[in-house]
């Protein structure tokens, strides 16, 4: 469960919401790039509440998006009755995006904002906004550029919002995101420089299904070939850490496919595929 803090006063969140609905409704008619997601979720659901018939949560299906996550964010905009429209993205179509260098976010984002530029203009909205919050500012993440390249709004960013900020104000509005874990796109777990395949992202998908089944709430299965490197959350891992456990593991991810496998010391930490990119890399990505 996040840890909520209180870093964050009532107050500061209170103005930094008001910001927002403020930004929200300047935008007058909105596409929201939607995932299910904590940040893209509150901001589909703030977009709602601000202009009603005006906004249209768009839900981009690909392989890279595991059927958990898209059964979730279909069930969240149902139950907030948020329009929502699901369209097919193609990336895996995209070459430049399977061969997975420090540019794949950015292929991906491109061709997820190229499909809603498409959508806004055959239904007549103004805009597009995706949510991308504060903490994300200075980060490594190539899917900005793209969002600067289709003149995308971050109104979350733009209002201050912090991801804990989040969190907590979708916990003041009884939203069952306030605590779900992080789940960036199952592409993201296949090591850079080993291609994006349908294969591959089956296999994370289905080990990291397999890790829910056994309990642990926060897990990553990241895709090294023929070895699986197991990112269990620090809280949980003294959960993962048994020869009983180990029993089980190893079995489900041979099954899957992988000839070896590992448990990550470290347990679970956002991005750690990037940490092995060059210096030079991440400059030509950004």
């Amino acid at each position: 469960m996040p840890d909520l803090g209180t870093h964050s006063s009532n107050t500061d969140v209170d103005v930094k919401e008001q910001v927002l609905c403020a930004r929200l409704e300047s935008l007058d008619s909105l596409l929201v790039a939607y995932s299910g997601g904590t940040d893209s979720a509150f901001l589909a659901w703030q977009a709602h509440q601000v202009l009603g018939s005006r906004m249209l949560a768009v839900l981009a299906d690909s392989p890279s998006l595991s059927r958990r996550e898209l059964k979730f964010a279909i069930e969240f905009a149902e139950h907030w009755r948020i329009p929502l429209k699901v369209i097919a993205s193609d990336e895996m179509e995209n070459a430049e995006y399977r061969r997975n260098d420090a540019s794949r976010c950015f292929h991906c984002k491109n061709e997820l904002f190229a499909v809603m530029e498409r959508e806004r203009s055959q239904r007549g909205f103004q805009n597009i906004a995706y949510g991308k919050n504060l903490d994300d500012v200075g980060e490594f993440r190539p899917g900005q550029r793209a969002a600067e390249l289709h003149q995308v709004a971050a109104p979350l960013a733009e209002a201050g919002l912090t991801k804990q900020e989040i969190r907590m104000l979708a916990l003041r509005h009884g939203l069952a995101i306030w605590d779900k874990p992080a789940s960036a796109c199952l592409a993201s777990r296949i090591e850079y420089g080993r291609p994006v395949t349908r294969e591959a992202l089956a296999a994370v998908e289905a080990g990291e299904d397999a890790l829910r089944e056994l309990g642990f709430r926060q897990a990553r299965v990241r895709h090294h070939g023929d070895i699986v490197r197991i990112e269990i959350a620090s809280d949980e891992l003294n959960g993962a850490f048994s020869p009983e456990m180990a029993a089980q593991l190893v079995p489900i991810f041979k099954q899957i496919g992988f000839k070896y496998v590992t448990l990550d010391c470290e347990g679970y930490r956002s991005g750690s595929m990037n940490a092995v990119l060059p210096i030079e890399s991440i400059r030509m990505a950004e």
